[in-house]
């Protein structure tokens, strides 16, 4: 059986395979520092080790359940706001007429496309953590 498993600050996808009568650790795939089961990684795993039987959904929920995730001093947590603050300084020296100068015109539209999703995705966890804010009666608001 799959499971997930951190070594340093990277998580990775391991399998333990017995070889001459001793367990070996087999590493499926890298993570990174953010464990997620996207689909690259099913295929590229799939791919890779095509008669390896592995449950997916359960590996999922088992990097979605992680507590780490919820504990506000977690160096999760930690990284993710220097990361919201470092791309909020990105995006502030970022300016249109820079776009025009760039090496393609695809380049420009990939990141007009990245930002629209940012945007759509900064608009749901608003909504959510507004949601949650008001389900727990707080007085405090997100904006």
């Amino acid at each position: 059986m799959a499971f997930i498993r951190r070594r340093g600050n990277a998580w990775y996808l391991v399998h333990n395979v017995r070889r001459s009568g001793k367990v070996k650790q087999l590493h499926l795939a890298r993570l990174g520092e953010h464990p997620r089961i996207t689909d690259d990684v099913v295929r590229q795993v799939s791919r890779t080790y095509p008669k390896l039987d592995v449950d997916w959904p359960q590996l999922r929920e088992m990097v979605k359940s992680r507590v780490e995730l919820f504990q506000p001093g977690s160096p999760f947590v930690q990284h993710l706001v220097r990361s919201l603050r470092t791309v909020n300084l990105d995006l502030a020296d970022l300016y249109p007429t820079l776009l025009q100068w760039g090496e393609s015109p695809e380049s420009a539209t990939e990141l007009i496309a990245q930002l629209r999703l940012l945007r759509s995705t900064v608009d749901v966890k608003l909504s959510q953590f507004e949601q949650t804010a008001h389900s727990e009666g707080a007085a405090r608001s997100f904006r």
